[in-house]
């Protein structure tokens, strides 16, 4: 075993899986000797994760030593790229990279900065990243802090604290599918923090690329100029040159001032496991460097800076902070690091700088290990997790039926179905994720009102008689944009989910951009889904908070042989209980194994049952041996096996498999699949 190895020289054999590692005289060769019983594959991997530790990437020198004290702040650009899904941000981020000499234009991976396991499958970005690249113009030396941020609704809260490093950004739309919702409601975070934006048109090499059709749409939509227009290729490399220089030219450099005292900006973070967390932290003013002592303004607790450096791509120590980079301070928990909080050097207190404003939390859902003896592992990996994504909101609860757990509150269902899929993969989580549910209002009488993120905190009727008011549930304003042909059948989705339509536009010849105000409960389960199907997959959909609204909701209890699963209950519109009612009592049917008794499944709102299904049980043939003789016989039989059922029944539990749970919370309320 090499401990520690000092390495001059890595060299990987793809093609004939050898890999061989310089020391000096040390020269260890699968070919060599075959046989030693190594794992090559760890072995590479373990000699290569100390040079990244150190701040050395695989794609550039190891011994290239940065100084950013070179780079003054008008020869820096704190840029991101913002753009609806699939409008090709990555690919983009790729090749700028590869212009820019970071990353090798043969580079093994596409979507070098999409660095989860989760992105990859999905083909989504999920966390933002950053990554500094150096670039020679006009024989000037520029540092340029590229963020790729997501862009799916659900994480909206990335784009809106990567946009916060910024001073500019590239609004990137594709040219045959033109402007979608998202691109909307990019375009207004970024004008909103009043930064310089640049209109990028991308995949003009596709046969049904239109790109004058989507400039005028561009200029009709944002009022943006002409003159900064750029039209380019990110998978084929057409006009990628023409993109930096723009961002040189167009994106104003940092206004910040080296000689003022240290003001950081914490905007993000994530966990370790050799180094502890990892800030990445924007310089507004002054200049960090190894050693010093800072302090967070919001817990006021003092740190010693470690390490420094640039994401270039990977981590590249550097000793001295540029505009945007990460830093390590000895921060061991998980929870001291606080999104949006500044840092200043001790002896020089700051105003701190203004904060995000918190996520709001749209969808919960209880997540619960299929093993109790699993909780405390569980509850250290959502901490680590929950501290790489500061959007999700965690609160303990227990559940009669499942045990131990946690509510977490997500920015939407991809959100959550994201975070489920990190859970069982970077941490090896065995899980049960609830039904979603939104977050619902209750108004007393006497003007209080209080919020309730699960069904067992739903006003029982006495409560409700005597105490509420009304009850209020979240509504959100969508935007959809779709082409022409397609509105009728929209609306008509629209008008099914409860949704009243505001206004239409035409964007053009034949795209409309519909508002509805829609209930946000209606949306969270299959709505997406369905709108794609609708539309033949050319609508797109956003959505933002609009309040919330008066509502006739009530809780819905499933109750097995007259007991509630609180698990299973749900709240909902009193127009929707006859329905999902039904189709809910048919489902755990179909997946609640048979007992040796009858079981009887009813789903109720208050005393009134809406629906009942019956498992028979499982019989015994207690008259096989019964081969004669008076009928009284099989009579007596049979009497004394309906009498054991029914002792059975009342003094035994149903108890629901694992799997039971599963099948049933991991599909929609409205289907229903024969096992």
């Amino acid at each position: 075993m090499i401990s520690r190895p000092i390495l001059f020289n890595i060299r990987s054999h793809i093609n004939n899986k050898s890999y061989i590692i310089h020391r000096n005289t040390l020269y260890i060769s699968k070919r060599i000797n075959r046989s030693l019983n190594i794992n090559y594959g760890n072995l590479f991997r373990n000699a290569v994760r100390p040079l990244q530790k150190r701040g050395h990437s695989s794609s550039s020198n190891p011994n290239k030593n940065i100084d950013l004290s070179k780079f003054p702040a008008e020869n820096i650009r704190n840029f991101s790229i913002i753009a609806h899904v699939d409008h090709g941000k990555s690919t983009l981020a790729d090749r700028l990279l590869e212009l820019t000499g970071t990353i090798s234009s043969n580079h093994l991976h596409q979507q070098v900065l999409d660095k989860l396991t989760v992105e990859r499958e999905r083909g989504i970005t999920v966390k933002a990243q950053t990554c500094s690249m150096f670039y020679e113009y006009k024989n000037k030396d520029y540092l340029l802090n590229l963020i790729d941020t997501p862009g799916h609704v659900d994480f909206n809260y990335e784009v809106s604290r990567s946009l916060a490093a910024c001073q500019g950004t590239i609004l990137l739309v594709d040219s045959s599918q033109g402007i979608q919702a998202q691109t909307v409601a990019n375009f207004f975070l970024a004008f909103n923090e009043g930064l310089a934006i640049i209109p990028v048109i991308n995949k003009i090499d596709l046969p049904t690329a239109e790109p004058d059709r989507v400039i005028n749409q561009i200029e009709s939509t944002f009022e943006l100029d002409v003159s900064l227009y750029v039209k380019i290729s990110a998978k084929s490399g057409i006009g990628i040159d023409k993109i930096l220089p723009a961002v040189i030219e167009k994106i104003p450099p940092p206004s910040g001032d080296i000689n003022k005292p240290l003001k950081a900006f914490l905007f993000d973070s994530w966990y370790d496991t050799y180094v502890g967390v990892v800030c990445l932290m924007a310089i507004v003013d002054g200049k960090l460097q190894k050693g010093d002592k800072i302090m967070s303004a919001y817990s006021e607790k003092k740190y010693e800076v470690i390490d420094i450096g640039i994401m270039h791509p990977e981590q590249v120590i550097t000793g001295h902070a540029g505009q945007v980079g990460y830093v390590i301070c000895s921060m061991k928990v998980a929870t001291e690091a606080h999104i949006g909080d500044t840092f200043y050097h001790i002896k020089n207190p700051v105003e701190p700088l203004p904060g995000f404003e918190p996520a709001k939390s749209m969808v919960f859902a209880g997540v619960f290990p299929t093993d109790t003896n699993e909780f405390s592992r569980l509850d250290e990996s959502i901490t680590k997790l929950t501290l790489n994504d500061a959007s999700v909101s965690v609160q303990k609860e227990t559940s009669t039926a499942l045990g131990q757990g946690w509510r977490i509150g997500f920015l939407g269902t991809l959100h959550m179905d994201v975070f489920r899929q990190r859970l069982e993969e970077e941490h090896d989580a065995n899980i049960i994720v609830t039904r979603p549910t939104v977050p619902y209002k209750i108004i007393y009488r006497d003007g209080t009102s209080k919020l309730i993120r699960n069904p067992t905190e739903f006003p029982d009727p006495m409560e409700m008689q005597n105490k509420v008011s009304e009850l209020q549930e979240p509504m959100v304003l969508a935007t959809i944009i779709l082409p022409e042909e397609y509105m009728g059948s929209v609306m008509d989705l629209c008008g099914s989910r409860r949704g009243e339509q505001l206004e239409y536009n035409y964007m053009d010849e034949s795209r409309v951009m519909m508002k509805y105000s829609i209930p946000l409960a209606e949306i969270v389960t299959d709505f997406h889904d369905e709108l794609k199907s609708k539309s033949s997959g050319y609508a797109s959909f956003d959505y933002e908070d609009m309040g919330y609204q008066t509502s006739d909701i009530v809780k819905m209890n499933v109750l097995i042989n007259k007991k509630p699963v609180d698990a299973l209950a749900a709240i909902l519109h009193r127009s929707q209980v006859a329905h999902v009612g039904r189709e809910w009592a048919k489902k755990l049917s179909e997946v609640i194994p048979k007992q040796l008794y009858e079981v009887i499944i009813q789903t109720a709102v208050g005393g009134k049952v809406i629906a009942r299904e019956t498992i028979s049980a499982m019989r015994k043939n207690v008259t096989a041996k019964c081969y004669g003789g008076d009928v009284t016989r099989k009579m007596k039989l049979l009497e004394k096996q309906k009498e054991g059922k029914k002792k059975m029944k009342m003094i035994g539990n149903i108890e629901l498999p694992q799997k039971a749970f599963y099948d049933f919370l991991s599909t929609g309320s409205g289907t229903s699949k024969k096992k």
